[in-house]
């Protein structure tokens, strides 16, 4: 059986960025010693005012600590970050047992491979993206889909209390499927909810408006109040970009592929993600796909 670590915990933080820093910041008032890396150094300092500790590698960050989290872009980075850098990566200054949460959004596949390649030097893993955004990441209230060993997410769930609301899906990799699921739900709406909102505004109805007609009925969501209020303000402020959603259902279409699933939904709107950023959208909120549909519709 695993020994629990006990608190306050020992926890390294690799990647402060927009998800990132908020987390950190939540695990540091929680009482947890945190550690932080971000390759762009001037990010994690700004942690310190918060009682955490910068550190140069990931590799240095890890050596101090029982919990190493990943918030990083990708899992070519995760990759490169745990097992990488020149033999600064993570995982050549994580003590025997100790436990690797992986919350970036990576494939399911990546996630399988890199606790395989843990288990083999004695270490633990969790992939446990979240959901929520930047609001979640502030204010503690992010949804985490945690793939793994039972008993690795019990040791986690101090971790996890000060971030959000944790469920364990099951085996590893199952937490970046669902992750995968969430994303795919959440692009989708946002179209519906823009295309929805545009046809209105081409028809001569208030768009604020009409979103207020249809809150509460069955059409009511997450999505309508919040990325609705944003098409109707246009505020396309980054929460979550474009292009990053785009990520995220190209990375559903590959996983889909890989088991031999059709998924001809996700694939319409990967391509809607990708005209947008193409056209030089990536950087803002993924709402703004809200403005891809309005341009073909000439709605500017």
């Amino acid at each position: 059986m695993t020994t629990p670590i006990p608190p306050p915990l020992r926890i390294a933080v690799l990647g402060t960025g927009l998800m990132g820093a908020p987390m950190a910041r939540r695990l540091c008032e929680a009482g947890h010693q945190v550690q932080v890396w971000n390759r762009t150094r001037a990010k994690a300092e700004a942690l310190q005012a918060f009682g955490a500790t910068v550190h140069d590698t990931p590799r240095a960050a890890a050596a101090h600590s029982d919990i190493v989290i990943s918030l990083l872009e990708n899992g070519t980075v995760v990759g490169e970050v745990l097992f990488g850098m020149g033999g600064e990566g993570a995982v050549h200054g994580m003590h025997e047992g100790s436990l690797f949460i992986d919350m970036a959004s990576i494939q399911p596949r990546e996630a399988r491979d890199h606790a395989s390649r843990l288990a083999e030097r004695g270490l633990r893993h969790l992939d446990a993206p979240v959901s929520g955004g930047t609001v979640g990441a502030d204010n503690g209230s992010l949804a985490i889909m945690a793939g793994g060993r039972a008993e690795d997410f019990a040791a986690a769930l101090p971790v996890f209390a000060a971030l959000g609301r944790a469920t364990h899906v099951g085996p590893h990799g199952t937490g970046q499927l669902t992750k995968l699921a969430n994303q795919m739900i959440v692009g989708i709406t946002i179209g519906a909810v823009a295309e929805a909102l545009l046809l209105c505004a081409k028809g001569g109805a208030d768009m604020a408006k009409v979103r207020e007609a249809i809150s509460g009925g069955f059409a009511d969501s997450r999505i309508l109040q919040l990325h609705g209020q944003r098409m109707v303000e246009r505020d396309f402020a980054p929460h979550g970009k474009m292009s990053v959603q785009l990520k995220d259902l190209r990375n559903a279409l590959a996983t889909a592929g890989e088991i031999g699933f059709d998924a001809p939904i996700t694939e319409l709107f990967a391509k809607l993600y990708a005209d947008g950023v193409e056209h030089g959208l990536g950087g803002l909120d993924h709402s703004g796909l809200f403005v891809e549909l309005a341009s073909r519709n000439a709605l500017q």
